[in-house]
């Protein structure tokens, strides 16, 4: 019987531009069908890191143009620019690959909202650097008049950072959610979605903020009961002692494990710690869940127990 599973792409998956991308995406479609036609409930999450840049340098550099007509795009829509575009070629890609197998089955991407804690920590202690270089002065005019928050980046100019902050929950969860029970494939929290709090009645209000796509998928995987959330990444198999002449990989890991080898700083901040503590999360939410992280093209055999590193109870 067939799992539901929740997919996060890593951006190896997805290329690092408009060209790359498209390419990219066949590959990522192979990969994919082959779960579908193992009889397998898919839903994709995907992350947008190049794509949001690139989005927020063109705008910023539209602005620059002509400042008495463009003003500076807001993160959130950048995102929801993000989602629509890499939607577009992967749900293609991916509709055109399950029919050439002769699989008939809907593709079909939705810009998630992920609703985020405005007194999340994260904001008060933003970190994660987006958009292009500034000089110091456009830095300095940029915090003076819509009070960003700018830090000097390793020599090579100033660049706004935003909040990194933990998501609570996916907005279009029930829409997400009726669609796979009706047979689709769902592509959704691309990015890690749309960042969004609360504000009065039932507004939604963009957060200048960049979710992590690994802990939303999390998120996603739990609110629509998935028996297993895949991490895809650059390595087949999570390691501890990485580049070392000790190093070990490991074909798996209970959370006690994982959190040991995380108090030892094994994994590297920004990279594969936030997967770890994403593969905990959603393998204690609930008896008989599990996760995996491992390649893009392992994720096959890896499902099926031959290969990557399998998180559970």
């Amino acid at each position: 019987m067939g799992k539901r599973i929740v997919i996060a792409l890593g951006g190896n998956a997805l290329g690092r531009n408009l060209p790359e991308q498209m390419q990219a995406v066949k590959q990522t479609a192979k990969a994919i069908a082959d779960l579908i036609e193992e009889g397998h409930e898919v839903v994709i999450a995907h992350g947008n890191g190049p794509q949001v840049g690139m989005i927020q340098a063109a705008m910023t550099e539209l602005t620059r143009s002509d400042p008495e007509k463009y003003i500076p795009c807001p993160l959130s829509v950048c995102v929801a620019m993000s989602q629509g575009y890499i939607g577009y070629d992967l749900q293609n890609s991916l509709r055109e690959e399950l029919l050439d197998r002769g699989i008939r089955k809907g593709v079909s991407t939705v810009l998630t909202q992920v609703e985020v804690d405005p007194a999340d920590p994260a904001f008060r202690n933003p970190t994660k650097p987006i958009g292009a270089f500034m000089t110091r002065e456009e830095a300095e005019k940029m915090v003076a008049e819509r009070g960003y928050d700018i830090i000097e980046d390793a020599g090579r100019g100033y660049r706004r950072v935003v909040a990194s902050p933990r998501p609570q929950s996916i907005v279009e969860i029930d829409s997400i959610r009726d669609m796979v029970d009706a047979g689709l494939v769902v592509i959704a929290c691309g990015g890690g979605g749309i960042p969004v709090f609360k504000t009065e009645g039932n507004h939604l209000k963009g957060a200048a903020a960049v979710v992590d796509k690994d802990f939303a998928s999390c998120v996603l995987a739990q609110q629509l009961n998935a028996d297993c959330l895949v991490i895809l990444t650059a390595v087949e198999k999570v390691a501890v002692n990485f580049g070392k002449p000790d190093q070990q990989w490991l074909d798996s890991l209970t959370p006690e494990q994982a959190r040991r080898y995380i108090a030892e700083g094994q994994f590297a901040p920004g990279s594969m710690l936030p997967k770890v503590e994403a593969a905990i999360q959603f393998a204690e939410s609930k008896s008989g869940r599990s996760a995996l992280i491992t390649l893009l093209e392992k994720a096959k055999d890896g499902i099926a127990g031959r290969t990557g590193t399998a998180i559970a109870l």
